[in-house]
C-alpha cells in the first residue's frame, strides 16, 4: 500500500510544523515592539502576540485642559505599536503557509 506510507510521511510532516509554529508563536510573545506618537512623547509596547504590556507618558504631555489630545496620542501609539505586532506576526507566521492558500492564515 504505496499511499499509506506517503500519508504518514505527511502526518509526521504535520505534526513537525504544527510544533514549529508552536514555537514561533511562542518566541513571538517574548518579543516587544514600541509605538510612539508625538515625538515619543507617548509609547506603547506590546508584545508580538498583541498584548499590551506598556504605555509610558511623558509628564510634560499631560495637560489636564487638553485631555483629549493625550487620548489621541495613546490611541495613535498603540495602532502604531500593533500594526508593528501585526507585521512581525505576518512574516514569523507566514513562513508555515508560503505557497498554500490558506483563506484566514496569518
Amino acid at each position: 500500500m504505496k499511499g499509506m506510507g506517503n500519508m504518514q510521511g505527511m502526518m509526521k510532516q504535520m505534526q513537525k510544523m504544527q510544533k514549529q509554529m508552536a514555537v514561533a508563536q511562542e518566541e513571538l510573545g517574548e518579543k516587544r515592539l514600541e509605538g510612539a506618537a508625538g515625538g515619543g512623547m507617548v509609547k506603547v509596547i506590546v508584545s508580538g502576540d498583541k498584548q499590551v504590556v506598556e504605555v509610558i507618558v511623558d509628564p510634560s504631555v499631560v495637560d489636564p485642559e487638553d485631555v483629549e489630545m493625550l487620548q489621541d496620542l495613546i490611541v495613535i501609539a498603540t495602532n502604531d505599536a500593533m500594526a508593528k505586532a501585526e507585521e512581525l506576526t505576518n512574516s514569523t507566521m507566514g513562513q508555515f503557509t508560503k505557497g498554500l492558500n490558506l483563506p484566514g492564515m496569518f
